[in-house]
């Protein structure tokens, strides 16, 4: 899968560039909203696509328990099931599995884990992890790794990318060894592991590298480590990526990191925080984040930002979603969400836009100094 039309800035390592799949065309750097069960938290696929949103992600693990795989492929794919007709991803299920450390066994070439819904026993391998997200449908699948924890010690991280090295291969190996179970291409990328060892995360970026995947992505940050570190580790890995397949940073969201790492060279990007934060009333502005339930903006009818185009911003005002929070009403988890959402893609095509006219370092600078100078907004009375 090569990433087409492709653009760098002159003074930075930022690219411009163009992704197809048979789902639609996906201009990058972008950002993929997440649909952990199947639909991005109250949100529909028409306000997703109001929102310019060109690909969304779905979670093998919490699908595969429920609805379940068998009901998802008699719908004909995730695509049908859910009425999104635009390009999907799903993760391998890897981290979800991980991240419940007290309820899985990890052996050398599965990991028995146990729902965390009613404690029944499941098996996840690389093949398991291929059939689910064959099943699934997406047009972009994740080869099945483990997710290093942090804090880990350097022997640790040298045990866990041994077994990651292991599984991407024999999912790579399964997955080319089946066929697409629908009438469009899907696609398999490899992920880079080593924790915030600089010669680990070198040797699995040259190993992941040497297979034959369609993409490749950047995992295990975004756990803890200090940023410094997730910019490190990154900027190394992009500087070893191929320069014609796409280069995916998984889990990493916040406005500000997003615009750092698309200056190292990253193209895709994921997380649950614009949604997560808008049921929490924060709203991300380009004079950084708003906390919309402050008493400050009980009589505040400016929208939440003046310039933005999205359905919440056109018709109602900070005090009005400032009320729907105080009296719990659901229909701001909808408004909030779109709004960010909005955000989201906006800031992503804003980037783009600069990465073309090479501009990107300027860009860069006035956005950072215009986001970080408006501290105030997040301050809640």
């Amino acid at each position: 899968m090569e990433i087409n039309e492709l653009h760098t800035d002159p003074d930075t390592k930022a690219r411009a560039g163009l992704l197809q799949t048979d789902h639609g065309d996906i201009l990058t750097p972008v950002f993929m909203p997440v649909g952990t069960a199947g639909a991005v938290k109250s949100l529909s696929p028409e306000d997703l696509k109001s929102s310019r949103a060109q690909i969304i992600l779905g979670n093998t693990y919490h699908l595969y328990l429920r609805p379940g795989t068998e009901i998802i492929h008699q719908a004909g794919g995730l695509h049908k099931f859910i009425g999104w007709d635009r390009a999907m991803l799903t993760d391998s299920g890897g981290y979800q599995v991980f991240s419940l450390n007290d309820l899985n066994k990890i052996e050398d070439d599965r990991v028995i884990f146990r729902s965390h819904l009613d404690g029944s026993q499941h098996i996840l391998s690389p093949q398991i992890s291929m059939e689910i997200q064959r099943d699934l449908g997406a047009d972009i699948c994740m080869a099945f790794d483990e997710c290093t924890p942090f804090p880990a010690t350097e022997n640790e991280v040298i045990i866990s990318l041994e077994r990651t090295h292991r599984w991407e291969a024999a999912s790579l190996n399964a997955f080319r060894a089946s066929a697409d179970p629908y009438s469009h291409k899907q696609h398999l990328f490899g992920i880079v592991q080593g924790g915030i060892y600089p010669e680990l995360r070198r040797q699995s970026a040259e190993a992941i590298t040497a297979l034959d995947f369609d993409g490749f992505a950047i995992g295990g940050l975004s756990v803890g480590e200090p940023k410094s570190a997730m910019f490190e580790m990154t900027e190394l890995v992009t500087d070893i990526l191929p320069a014609q397949q796409p280069r995916y940073l998984m889990g990493v969201g916040k406005p500000e990191d997003l615009v750092e790492a698309v200056s190292l060279g990253v193209d895709m990007f994921d997380c649950v925080l614009p949604t997560r934060n808008a049921r929490h009333g924060i709203l991300f502005t380009w004079d950084g984040p708003l906390h919309v339930k402050a008493g400050r903006f009980k009589a505040d009818f400016t929208p939440v930002t003046e310039s933005c185009t999205c359905y919440t911003c056109r018709n109602f005002s900070r005090a009005y979603l400032r009320h729907l929070f105080n009296v719990n009403e659901i229909l701001v988890l909808r408004l909030a969400s779109l709004h960010n959402i909005h955000f989201y893609q906006e800031l992503m095509s804003a980037m783009r836009q600069a990465i073309l006219n090479n501009q990107f370092a300027s860009w860069k600078h006035d956005f950072m100094l215009r986001y970080h100078q408006s501290k105030d907004q997040s301050e809640v009375a």
